[in-house]
């Protein structure tokens, strides 16, 4: 991924110094259970950890990455050049196993490094959305459906559903992380006829991972595509978050605005912009971050006990789709903790239809006093849409329709029109979401 979409801790995770170090744990740890199982010797075991196990230098990368290019073969060339620090011992090294265990392996290990920094960015996530719920807790907003003015709600419920939303985040890439930390040292198509299964249990728990249950040559794919389905998942909840706020900041709404610095400058022809940039560059890269759950789809059905095809797609995929995900959660943590919320834009598009956002209120309160709810509907709308028509308020058109009257006080009808009425429930809300109401 480029450098301006990219957050130094989780690049580190796919640079090849970590990708080389964890090669060589993962055949050091195999060298001391097969030591313990007496099949190499113990001084063997011992040589490689204190001969090859040295920083992973640039110069060292290169030297490895020109062996590859005469062995067109990537765990060759590793272990062609562990061999020269370690010596002779060497001949122990990568006995009985696959290059796909060595990969597979380290795949699992990066990942699972991966969503460690992932969940650490939900957590930050979580902390700036509590915080803002609480803050606009009994903010008055109107709610929307289908973009239309519906009935009063708060801000606060707008964040404290992208909290919970993001509760469940949490939880998917727990689980995520849970199902693709599996070990794979079972050989050339998952026999363990060349390697005694002891030493899959072995390197899993110094790995802290799992021993995979039955490998082919690989590390069954589906694994891996639950993983990037999840992560696809994840983008489509940021997704949501970013396109609300894209929707509150437009100039027929502004109830909301991205934090504009000063000098910013919003468009290089109009001196006058301040654009939701922010927003809209993270539902960018959320679709690149799902644009890549169908090849992860694809790798699932490999051909027999394993072909090469989902090799080339990982080696894009993981790190990318790891890294965008890191560095737009950090952006959407920064955007709602510096997001400026206008509250007396707020107020004025609660005002805006004239009190029609109450209509439900008189629909049932006529039905109460003894109306059918088919002759109340009817009455209701038909102030309504004069309302919609420019001729009057609702609330004044009410207290003058003989058939409301009839049946309903104007003390009573004045009363149907106030928003505490639908914000009695924010606190129960809260409580079942935060656990406290305060």
């Amino acid at each position: 991924m480029i450098p301006r979409y990219s957050r130094p801790e989780m690049i580190r995770i796919w640079e090849p110094e970590n990708k080389f170090r964890i090669w060589f744990e993962i055949e050091a740890h195999v060298c001391d259970a097969q030591a313990q199982l007496g099949i190499i010797p113990n001084s063997a075991a011992k040589a490689v950890w204190e001969n090859g196990n040295k920083p992973y230098t640039a110069e060292r990368i290169a030297h490895i990455n020109d062996i590859e290019k005469i062995t067109k073969h990537d765990i060759i060339a590793f272990t062609t050049e562990l061999a020269e620090h370690v010596g002779a011992d060497a001949r122990f090294i990568h006995q009985g196993i696959t290059s796909s265990d060595i990969l597979d392996t380290c795949l699992a290990i990066q990942l699972t490094q991966a969503t460690n920094i992932l969940l650490t960015d939900v957590d930050e996530l979580l902390v700036a959305l509590e915080g803002r719920a609480f803050e606009t807790k009994n903010l008055v907003c109107i709610g929307r459906s289908h973009g239309i003015h519906a009935e009063p709600m708060t801000f606060g419920l707008k964040f404290a559903s992208f909290y919970a939303e993001f509760q469940r985040v949490r939880e998917r890439i727990l689980m995520a992380r849970k199902d693709i930390a599996t070990c794979a040292i079972s050989g050339a198509v998952g026999t363990f006829a060349n390697i005694d299964p002891f030493v899959e249990d072995y390197v899993a728990k110094k790995l802290g991972l799992v021993p995979e249950p039955i490998s082919t040559q690989v590390v069954p794919r589906d694994r891996h595509a639950m993983f990037f389905a999840t992560l696809g998942v994840v983008a489509s909840s940021i997704e949501r978050v970013a396109t609300e706020i894209r929707n509150l900041q437009r100039t027929e709404i502004h109830e909301v605005e991205e934090y504009f610095s000063l000098g910013q400058k919003g468009s290089s022809a109009m001196p006058h912009k301040r654009n939701p940039v922010l927003t809209e560059n993270i539902i960018g890269l959320v679709r690149l971050i799902r644009s890549m759950v169908i090849p992860a789809l694809e790798n699932v059905a490999l051909w027999h006990e394993r072909d090469i095809s989902h090799s080339s797609v990982e080696r894009i995929i993981g790190p990318d789709s790891t890294i965008v995900l890191d560095f737009v959660f950090a952006r959407l943590t920064d955007v709602v903790s510096n997001l400026v919320i206008y509250s007396d834009a707020v107020q004025r598009n609660l005002d805006q239809l004239g009190g029609l956002i109450f209509s439900q209120r008189v629909l049932l309160a006529l039905t109460q006093a003894g109306m059918s709810r088919e002759v109340a509907y009817k009455i209701v709308q038909r102030n309504a849409m004069q309302v919609w028509s420019g001729k009057g308020h609702f609330l004044g058109l009410l207290k003058t329709d003989k058939d409301v009257i009839s049946l309903l006080e104007i003390s009573k009808i004045e009363s149907l029109f106030d928003y505490s009425y639908h914000t009695k429930n924010i606190g129960v809300i809260f409580q079942r979401v935060f656990g406290r109401s305060e």
